[in-house]
């Protein structure tokens, strides 16, 4: 290891320090008894003058709230589920749909090839407050509000997965295509047997990022849901955890946990698609 890498690995690695105390907060938390939260930590929770204390390690660890939560709280399944169902959908439906656009933006010369993707570019940039109001009118008109299908839309059409795809299909040598075209193969069967196993770390890096981003998303099920029964529980978590804080330290460990799973799992098709992203020119 160069000496001149040491200053910066220190510096991330205090930076990484702020990440693991919330991750071992909460973690202590879930086995702290109720008891001993409300004496620590309730005190900056309610408001109260004296100020509140945390200890690294529970007095008593206990399993108390990750047993209530998971044993006597079913409506923490239901919210769970309705995540999951707003996010598997949204996943496949980007594969299905993003994946083919990026393909056809990288590698199939088409008249205002160059005009479209920078309408993509523009679009990936917007935030949601400025498409909302689109969005709810046409989602509306099409009589699809309060329904799963109204979050779940919206996201398959997502224009971050495009410009992630894309870039891993831009590494792809143009050597290959003519190859594959002098073979015989046209356009589709190019795309399935060239473009999808070289470009597997662009799009599983798209669609990892973009389905984390689906299991935390706050605002388009609160504007697109009307029914709370209908909520995932990135929305819903205060209500689950409303009865006391060890259900809400376990409940957010959980809510947290898929994430770094899902990093972990991929973590080396990531580090790769990201890679071909920063690496790869803007060819627009």
């Amino acid at each position: 290891m160069k000496r001149c890498h040491l200053p910066c690995i220190l510096i991330l690695f205090l930076l990484s320090l702020f990440t693991l105390w919330v991750l071992w907060f909460m973690a202590m938390g879930a086995l702290t008894p109720e008891d001993e939260l409300i004496a620590t930590i309730g005190p900056a929770l309610q408001g109260e003058e004296h100020s509140a204390t945390w200890c690294l390690l529970p007095s008593w660890p206990t399993l108390q709230p990750m047993a209530e939560l998971l044993l006597d709280t079913p409506i923490f399944f239901t919210m769970f589920w309705n995540g999951c169902k707003l996010v598997f959908p949204q996943v496949l439906g980007q594969l299905v749909v993003a994946a083919p656009a990026a393909w056809a933006f990288s590698k199939l010369p088409f008249p205002g090839r160059k005009i479209l993707y920078a309408i993509y570019l523009l679009l990936m940039v917007l935030p949601f407050q400025i498409t909302m109001v689109p969005n709810y009118l046409v989602l509306d008109n099409l009589g699809l509000m309060d329904t799963s299908l109204a979050v779940i839309l919206p996201g398959i059409f997502s224009a971050f997965p495009v410009l992630i795809m894309k870039k891993g299909f831009d590494a792809i040598p143009d050597v290959l295509l003519d190859a594959a075209a002098l073979d015989g193969a046209g356009p589709l069967r190019s795309f399935a047997a060239i473009g999808l196993p070289l470009g597997f770390p662009g799009i599983l890096s798209a669609l990892l990022l973009d389905g984390i981003e689906a299991w935390n998303a706050i605002e388009q099920p609160m504007m697109f849901l009307r029914d709370r029964a209908d909520w995932p529980l990135s929305l819903y978590l205060s209500d689950v955890t409303v009865e006391g804080l060890g259900l809400a330290m376990a409940a957010s460990l959980i809510l947290l946990a898929p994430p770094p799973l899902l990093f972990a799992a991929g973590q080396k098709y990531l580090e790769r698609g990201i890679g071909l992203s920063v690496s790869t020119g803007e060819n627009v």
